[in-house]
C-alpha cells in the first residue's frame, strides 16, 4: 500500500491560534525526531520553524488566505513570496471557495496561475491548493482538482481543518480520479481529522500522496506498534 516509508507521507502541522514559539519549536523537534516531510505552520513562524529545521531534510510548509481563502488574489501571492523569503518551501493556499461555487472558474483559474509562477520562482517549492471539499459538491471537488492541476498546482489538498469537516476517504478518491482522468501528475494531500494510523492509512489507500497531520508524532507511534515502518 505504501511506495514510501509513512514518515514521508505526514506534514505535521500546528495551525492552532492559541500555538506559541515554544509549540513550534516541540513540533519541530518532532518533525526532525520522525523525519517527516515537512512542519506546516502559521506564517509568522516560518522564520522560527526555518531556523529550527536548518540542516535537515524537514522542510518548512506555511498557509496562505487561511483559513477561509477571502483575501485578493494579490494579498496572497504576497503572503507567499514573503513566506518563501523566510524559508519556506511548501506553500499551502486556500482557494476562494465562494468565488467558485458562483461560477468564478476562470477567477480560480487565474489565481492559481499566479500563485504558481510566485512560488515556483523559488527552487524546489510546493504549492498545494486547498479546496476546502466538505463546502463542495463531488462534482466541483472533481472540477476544482482539474482546474487546479491545469494551472500548476503540485498538490490538491482536501481542507484547512478549521471548516465543517476534514478530511474523507470520498474526496480523497474523486481529487485522485481527476488528476488521474485529467492526465495530470498533480498529488493528493488529505488534512482534517487524521488522528490515527488506521485512518492516515485510508487516505493513503484512496491516493493521498501526503497527509496534514497534528497527531504525526502518535500517528508514528501507532505505527512502531503495530510494525509498520
Amino acid at each position: 500500500m505504501l511506495n514510501k516509508p509513512l514518515n514521508l507521507y505526514i506534514d505535521h502541522t500546528l495551525l492552532s491560534p492559541s500555538a506559541g514559539p515554544d509549540d513550534i519549536v516541540r513540533i519541530c523537534a518532532e518533525a526532525e525526531q520522525y523525519s517527516f516531510a515537512s512542519v506546516c505552520v502559521n506564517p509568522c513562524y516560518v522564520p522560527l520553524a526555518a531556523d529550527r529545521l536548518r540542516g535537515t531534510d524537514v522542510k518548512v510548509c506555511t498557509v496562505i488566505g487561511f483559513p477561509l481563502g477571502q483575501n485578493s488574489t494579490a494579498i496572497k501571492v504576497a503572503e507567499a513570496k514573503a513566506a518563501l523569503e523566510e524559508g519556506a518551501s511548501e506553500i499551502d493556499a486556500v482557494m476562494n471557495v465562494g468565488m467558485f461555487r458562483a461560477g468564478g472558474r476562470l477567477y480560480h483559474e487565474q489565481e492559481v496561475k499566479a500563485l504558481a509562477e510566485a512560488v515556483h520562482t523559488k527552487e524546489g517549492a510546493v504549492l498545494k491548493i486547498i479546496l476546502e471539499t466538505c463546502l463542495l459538491t463531488p462534482e466541483e471537488i472533481y472540477e476544482a482538482s482539474v482546474i487546479s492541476g491545469r494551472a500548476g498546482a503540485d498538490f490538491v489538498k482536501t481542507s484547512t481543518g478549521f471548516s465543517t469537516g476534514g478530511a474523507t476517504v470520498e474526496a480523497v478518491s474523486i481529487m485522485k480520479k481527476a488528476v488521474e482522468e485529467a492526465g495530470l501528475s498533480t498529488s493528493i494531500k488529505a488534512s482534517g481529522g487524521i488522528r490515527t494510523l488506521e485512518t492516515a492509512l485510508s487516505m493513503i489507500e484512496a491516493g493521498a500522496d501526503r497527509l496534514g497531520a497534528s497527531a504525526g508524532a502518535a500517528i508514528m507511534k501507532q505505527a512502531e506498534e503495530a510494525g509498520l515502518k
